[in-house]
């Protein structure tokens, strides 16, 4: 167990999408930490496992259903989360993900994909699945910072964090709407840094390099747990030569959540990558 951060003690933290591998392990950590933990999930029973997991080991915390999707889930959670906290000071914009139906089957496109009813292009995205996969990672994190905020605005030194990915700064192949959506939440951080900084609120992001979690565990092994194609393209471009675990990612949250630690760092998105945004292959 992490030594218990007394400049987070007491402070009170919502995640969505706490109920996934990375951000339920933020919550986790941020629990150690002594913050009262509002864990958030479409499924609830998986919210549910994090907050009893945080209970278990000492801490505070309670699970709460919430749909990114639907505004009017968000401020239900609100409501939900006001009958025990009278506001928030941290919030982790976790939600987010993939849909097939957003996504491309090859990396390349060749006239010939045409003619196979397996490949599925470009021209085979649908309008559904491009806007499901940019509204769940995008303005499912601006309807939550929205519902949110207003909860913040009487808190000393809140702070707001949003998960970013290594498909902004340069989209992965195959997963069109994702890698915009992403890139837009770098945008998004940057301008919500600037419109709340006059009351002190900072807007940070994390990007994590590619960590394997249950949502694309069948893309990067295979059926006996052996790396994929994409697999092996993904360690060779990471000089450290391995996935990332997810309690990589808590140095740095707990760093961004700390007003002692980071009170003048605002605007910024961190990646923790193993190196992955820093080498050109060659």
């Amino acid at each position: 167990m992490s030594k218990e951060n007394q400049g987070l003690k007491g402070k009170v933290a919502v995640v969505t999408g706490g109920g996934g591998v990375l951000c339920g392990e933020m919550a986790r950590e941020l629990g150690r930490q002594g913050v009262k933990v509002a864990v958030l999930s479409r499924k609830k029973e998986k919210a549910e496992t994090v907050a009893e997991e945080i209970i278990q080991e000492g801490g505070e915390a309670i699970a709460v259903a919430c749909d990114v999707l639907q505004l009017e889930s968000i401020q239900e959670a609100d409501r939900e989360i006001r009958k025990h906290y009278d506001g928030y000071d941290i919030l982790i914009n976790g939600a987010g993900g993939n849909h097939p139906d957003a996504a491309t089957s090859e990396e390349y496109f060749k006239k010939e994909h045409l003619q196979n009813e397996e490949v599925k292009t470009f021209f085979d995205l649908t309008e559904e699945g491009l806007k499901h996969v940019f509204h769940l990672n995008y303005i499912g994190a601006v309807l939550s910072t929205q519902v949110f905020m207003k909860g913040m605005l009487e808190r000393a030194n809140p702070v707001v964090i949003n998960i970013s990915s290594m498909s902004a700064p340069s989209p992965m192949t195959k997963v069109l709407s994702y890698s915009s959506a992403k890139a837009g939440i770098d945008n998004f951080t940057q301008w919500l840094a600037v419109h709340m900084a006059k009351e002190n609120i900072r807007c940070n992001a994390i990007a994590p390099g590619f960590f394997l979690t249950s949502q694309n565990r069948n893309l990067l092994l295979d059926e006996e747990g052996n790396y994929t194609e994409r697999s092996r393209k993904i360690i060779d471009h990471t000089p450290m030569e391995r996935f990332g675990k997810a309690e990589d990612l808590t140095g740095t949250l707990l760093w961004l959540t700390d007003q002692r630690m980071s009170g003048f760092v605002t605007g910024v998105t961190v990646p923790v990558d193993g190196g992955f945004m820093a080498y050109s292959g060659v």
